[in-house]
């Protein structure tokens, strides 16, 4: 099944935080959206393994994702090394994306960063037809995607371009929140962590709604890019 997105991340709800409104609006608008989680998050102070993994899957339901699939690679030790890289080639060509959205650049947590060159690394390879991949007994055919947008996290990364999910943050919390061990919840007794904050779950809105009031919109999510964006027109700017 060829995907037109594949979002990526080091962790389960990495993707719904830093692009889940991005991941709804495609979705509504055609478009056939998957996501790869690189880790378990077996790390995580809050939840284990078992219950990420049923989180993810009641967030997808709620995204509306065509497809979910968790690598299983190490939490906390993701690392650019050639294990690695090919089993995310081998995702990138059985998917065949367009474009890959990708952990932050930098933050907070190591695993985000080194996420980053991992994926941008592993779709470049993913077009060398030296390379050779397997489904199963298939050989793979070789797959680039066109384009490695990278969404924001943690920290206030300057974005180069955003996307306006005015009508679709609500939406986008909700599949937050499916993540029950991980955020604010006044009754759990599970240890505080910076994510499981009030401020934090509050922060999903007003740091949508500030780069909407940047951009001329109501919320937006941020991206970077790895190379300069060509517009064939002015047509679709929003910001006056």
């Amino acid at each position: 099944m060829k995907c037109d997105i594949l979002a990526i991340g080091a962790h389960p709800d990495d993707v719904e935080l830093g692009c889940g409104g991005t991941i709804i609006k495609l979705i509504s608008e055609g478009k056939k959206v998957g996501i790869i989680d690189l880790t378990e998050g077996e790390l995580g102070t809050r939840g284990t393994a078992e219950t990420r993994a049923k989180e993810a899957k009641d967030s997808a339901e709620i995204l509306g994702i065509s497809v979910r699939e968790n690598l299983k690679l190490k939490d906390g030790f993701l690392n650019n090394s050639e294990e690695y890289q090919l089993k995310v080639v081998e995702k990138i060509r059985q998917y065949k994306p367009d474009i890959v959205l990708a952990n932050a650049i930098d933050d907070r947590h190591p695993d985000h960063a080194k996420a980053a060159k991992l994926i941008s690394d592993a779709c470049f390879l993913a077009g060398l037809k030296k390379i050779k991949t397997f489904d199963g007994d298939e050989p793979q055919d070789v797959w680039r995607p066109k384009h490695i947008f990278h969404y924001i996290q943690w920290k206030n990364i300057v974005p180069e371009f955003v996307i306006d999910i005015t009508g679709f943050l609500d939406k986008k919390i909700e599949a937050c929140l499916a993540y029950k061990t991980q955020f604010y919840n006044p009754d759990s007794n599970e240890p505080i962590t910076p994510i499981a904050t009030k401020d934090f779950l509050e922060s999903l809105t007003y740091r949508a709604q500030d780069l909407g009031r940047l951009s001329g919109v109501t919320f937006a999510e941020g991206f970077t890019t790895e190379k300069l964006i060509a517009l064939k027109n002015f047509e679709g700017i929003i910001c006056d």
